[in-house]
């Protein structure tokens, strides 16, 4: 005579038929995730992390992970005495910031990525754009309007990059191998200098060149929201246009919206912004009807 179950193992078995159409949908395909932010300052929302990609790479999903470190550079600075100066709000990189910049993301914080993924069963090898011939970068410029002629100058940012080209050998060398990539946003030049690249636009760039199922940002938002505060969970190129115009999306969210477009645009099937600090919220993402985030598609 068989017992009844306990409703807590009845909601995990629904759970795990729930998620059964989208493992089939999605195994044997490329997810890229850019994880930074302050999920990366806590370490129980990093063990969880761990434990999301590590799962991934087991139901047969190739997660390939992109990771930023924007405020450990800015501390590894600090303690270093050397000073930082901002453009619009973006960092002024000399030779010795871009030397401070591979230093921690190159090695602290991505190798100690790889060990919480290593924590957390998975295996790991932990690389940068320079590595294998992944990236290369080209220098970025910005134009800055002078406050009293309204002028438009040309600023140098320094040693601050953008992806150029994209070799994906190693990272599919790595998958094919049942390791999971972990990249710092590193690359050469091709005038041989060393460059400092956004992680989301790193992110990006990656996820097209492997035609990825999805690109995930994770971030310290819920996603893009309405006016009323409401979540949008569906956008497309157009709509992001429209509401960029009525003031509805500003500030840092334009640039991570305007990475999805570029990523979908080139080859990505979809991108998704999403809150990294809620526990296994790509998981939600990916394995429930609801989801978790925003989705942007090409429309």
């Amino acid at each position: 005579m068989s017992t009844p179950h306990e409703p807590a193992s009845l909601a995990k078995a629904e759970t795990l038929v729930e998620a059964l159409p989208y493992l089939q949908r999605y195994a044997g395909r490329t997810f890229v995730v850019k994880y930074g932010g302050h999920a990366m300052g806590d370490p129980e929302l990093a063990h969880d992390f761990a434990q999301d990609v590590v799962l991934l790479k087991a139901v047969g999903i190739n997660p390939v992970v992109v990771h930023g470190g924007g405020p450990q550079i800015g501390s590894m600075l600090k303690k270093l005495g050397v000073e930082s100066r901002f453009v619009d709000g973006l960092r002024v990189t000399d030779k010795a910031t871009a030397q401070v910049a591979e230093m921690v993301l190159s090695g602290a914080i991505n190798k100690e990525l790889v060990g919480w993924i290593a924590g957390a069963g998975g295996k790991a090898i932990g690389i940068s754009g320079k590595d294998g011939g992944l990236v290369i970068a080209s220098k970025v410029t910005r134009t800055s309007k002078d406050p009293g002629s309204s002028i438009e100058q040309v600023v140098d940012l320094g040693f601050v990059g953008e992806p150029d080209k994209v070799d994906t050998t190693i990272i599919e060398t790595i998958s094919a191998a049942g390791m999971i990539p972990v990249i710092a946003p590193i690359a050469p030049g091709a005038d041989g200098e060393t460059y400092n690249i956004n992680a989301d636009t790193m992110a990006g760039a990656v996820a097209a060149a492997l035609g990825a199922a999805r690109l995930f940002l994770l971030t310290d938002v819920a996603g893009v929201l309405d006016k009323g505060g409401n979540l949008l969970t569906d956008l497309t190129p157009a709509d992001i246009a429209g509401l960029q115009q009525d003031g509805t999306i500003s500030g840092g969210m334009i640039p991570k919206l305007e990475t999805c477009i570029h990523a979908v645009e080139a080859g990505c099937e979809a991108a998704v912004v999403l809150d990294g600090r809620v526990p296994h919220a790509m998981l939600l993402e990916i394995f429930t009807s609801r989801g978790a985030g925003t989705l942007i598609r090409k429309g």
